[in-house]
């Protein structure tokens, strides 16, 4: 998505919006699913829109013209004041987004995180069921990728954010497989000619979870949850709902770690017997041992 955002900003364009197809490696539960639909908005402004009638005020640091190095309160190249102020327009219009989705009084918080192209960055959270959700991240654009395509004058916000997960909460949808269903008793329900529609979803049936613990010593040190998430879904599919990393064990000779997972099974559609989720389990076991793990 990024990759396209620059190739937008060199043909000219100041503010966007993308829409497409993502992939990513990712912890496992009803709301993270490794394909989603993902909404981009870059706005990008220069000197003279910022500081109105302000020729004193500056986007970038004087005499810093080439380091890009920075922290959570802003990049090297940036003034405190220009990021200060796309920070306020930024969350601003956030909340206002968050605001029109799910109304006047929906509870919101900002929390510090990282993404490879802004600095600094934020999470915006809602409450939502009791707990709070990520709902969006945002930041200031690395300055380096408006420099790499030719820009050098304006400084840009931008944010991103999962379609399925906003779905989710306003439909009250309560887990993010079902929007691969192809049940009619689930598509049915979206059928309307009326997009501002108040629809809340129906469950068309409840199934039983089964639950299984793998628990090995890991094949090397670089092996991460995201190596066990990927291939759990890649054996398992969407008969797995989640996946629980709940104990990590450090040999104190040895030296070497041992991870235990659980694994919740659930079928949309059927009741899944034990003795099927077991050749799934034995199936990851299997792959795990071949990449060089041993099951404890």
């Amino acid at each position: 998505m990024t990759a396209h955002q620059s190739e937008l900003i060199q043909a000219g364009l100041n503010n966007f919006l993308m829409i497409g197809d993502v992939y990513r490696r990712d912890e496992i539960d009803r709301t993270h699913y490794p394909v989603f639909h993902q909404v981009d908005v870059v706005r990008l402004k220069t000197r003279e829109e910022i500081f109105i009638n302000n020729e004193n005020l500056h986007i970038f640091e004087e005499g810093n013209n080439t380091s890009f190095t920075g922290d959570q309160e802003k990049q090297s190249h940036h003034t405190l004041e220009a990021v200060k102020l796309m920070e306020y327009e930024l969350k601003g219009t956030l909340v206002e987004l968050a605001k029109c989705l799910f109304g006047e009084d929906v509870k919101y918080q900002w929390v510090d995180a990282y993404f490879p192209f802004t600095l600094p960055s934020w999470e915006l959270e809602i409450f939502h069921d009791n707990d709070w959700m990520e709902l969006l991240g945002c930041g200031i654009m690395h300055q380096k990728i408006l420099s790499n395509v030719g820009v050098t004058d304006k400084i840009g916000w931008a944010f991103g954010l999962g379609l399925e997960r906003i779905a989710m909460c306003l439909y009250k949808i309560p887990d993010i497989r079902l929007f691969w269903s192809k049940d009619s008793g689930f598509l049915n329900q979206f059928n309307t000619e009326d997009v501002n529609k108040n629809i809340i979803y129906v469950p068309i049936s409840q199934y039983p979870q089964c639950v299984n613990d793998i628990s090995f010593w890991l094949p090397n040190s670089q092996f991460s949850c995201n190596d066990f998430y990927d291939l759990a879904r890649s054996l398992g599919g969407d008969l797995i709902e989640q996946v629980q990393l709940i104990d990590t064990f450090t040999h104190p000779t040895t030296q070497k770690v041992s991870h235990c997972y659980r694994i919740t099974y659930r079928h949309m559609e059927r009741t899944l017997t034990q003795a099927e989720v077991n050749v799934i389990n034995k199936s990851i076991e299997t792959v795990i041992t071949e990449l060089g793990g041993k099951i404890r």
